[in-house]
């Protein structure tokens, strides 16, 4: 896999199609791409971005195309706080006529910056269609992924695209490989994994997959609470997942020595909403302890200051611990940390939620299986 970096930069001619994840209300995933936009406008490339935010539903037909429009997940707003980030013009383009497009990018001034409307008002961008994916190679010369987040979905701005275009991972994407390759291949005992959020189902391919490698598991949220359902306790109203087949499996993970479940909870209303304060001073006591730490989902409803006690005392007891290499990732958990200021504590903080639990689960990633196949680079004819 090639990546964007100041070594080889030089080799990075013409138009960029880069990759970015703006599906956030927050800014942090946007700041995190800045390194590579400044890197390819040094080096005199013209730069269109593309993304995409939320699940659109409306149909309706714009620039010839069938197009799935809600003008709330419209990319406007985040092209003014890209261009507000970025002290630069941003060149917002609100539809997909990609002639147009084409005339746009190449009559505009090296450097220049444009960002299109969301991917996913088009249909074949989560059909993973070859054919939105060579229009889009058509705007440019070569495709950044800078988008770790969403490299776990076989998108067309994902996956096709690399089949038409020399493809590179951005410099955001190379950390998050590098830092999370670590922790899957190299971690320092004892490795301390805690999971929480509110899908059980997400955390089932990291839980079987660290089974022999992790010392210990600590859960809460939807996860613990269904462990607990499975086991045979009554959890009442609590969030829990009913998949049977994710039953079955969650079973037997239910009888992993290395399991470490709540044992009192903060309730209302019949519901855990939080873990108690026995079950906290267990999960400090294991992550003082802990040389590597891996942490995904907060431990209760943390929105919410009264059930938020559990998910903060684990986030100050791994800031406490200095000598261990602490990695945390998904929205929930980064926009928690965020708020209490507590991310700058961590070893590295991943963009990615379901992106960060496949890759450390073992799986394969389409995202990243499209850069390990891309094709050569080479000039192509616009």
């Amino acid at each position: 896999m090639r990546y964007v970096s100041k070594e080889n930069s030089r080799a990075l001619h013409g138009t960029a199609l880069l990759r970015l994840d703006f599906n956030t209300e927050d800014e942090w995933r946007m700041t995190a791409t800045l390194p590579t936009i400044k890197l390819l406008l040094r080096r005199g490339a013209t730069v269109v971005i593309v993304s995409h935010r939320g699940r659109p539903s409306g149909v309706k037909i714009a620039g010839g195309q069938p197009v799935k429009f809600e003008k709330k997940l419209s990319l406007k707003r985040d092209a003014m706080r890209l261009a507000r980030l970025l002290r630069r013009k941003i060149r917002f383009i609100p539809h997909f006529r990609f002639k147009e497009i084409r005339r746009k990018t190449a009559q505009a001034p090296r450097g220049s910056v444009f960002l299109l409307e969301n991917l996913r008002f088009l249909r074949g961008e989560d059909a993973n269609d070859p054919r939105l994916a060579r229009e889009l190679a058509s705007l440019a010369d070569f495709y950044v992924n800078d988008a770790f987040a969403v490299s776990h979905r076989d998108d067309a701005s994902v996956d096709a695209i690399t089949k038409f275009l020399p493809s590179y991972g951005g410099m955001g994407f190379e950390r998050e490989i590098r830092f999370l390759s670590h922790a899957l291949t190299q971690p320092k005992h004892p490795l301390v994994i805690i999971l929480g959020g509110g899908k059980a189902h997400d955390k089932l391919g990291v839980l079987r997959y660290f089974r022999a490698k992790a010392d210990w598991f600590l859960l809460g949220g939807a996860a613990a609470n269904t462990l607990h359902f499975v086991r045979g306790m009554n959890v009442g109203r609590s969030l829990i997942d009913r998949e049977r087949s994710d039953l079955k499996m969650l079973k037997a993970v239910s009888r992993y020595e290395n399991l470490i479940l709540p044992s009192d909870w903060i309730t209302r209303r019949n519901a855990i909403l939080d873990i108690g304060p026995r079950t906290i001073r267990e999960f400090e006591k294991r992550i003082r302890q802990a040389r590597t730490i891996i942490w995904s989902g907060p431990l209760g409803l943390a929105e919410e200051p009264r059930f938020a006690k559990g998910s903060l005392a684990v986030a100050w007891a791994i800031a406490a611990n200095r000598r261990a290499f602490s990695i945390a990732g998904g929205g929930e958990t980064v926009m928690f940390l965020k708020k209490y200021r507590l991310d700058k504590k961590f070893s590295f903080i991943s963009t990615g939620g379901g992106a960060m639990l496949d890759f450390l689960a073992g799986e394969k990633l389409p995202g990243i299986s499209a850069l390990h196949r891309t094709r050569a680079a080479r000039g192509k004819k616009r």
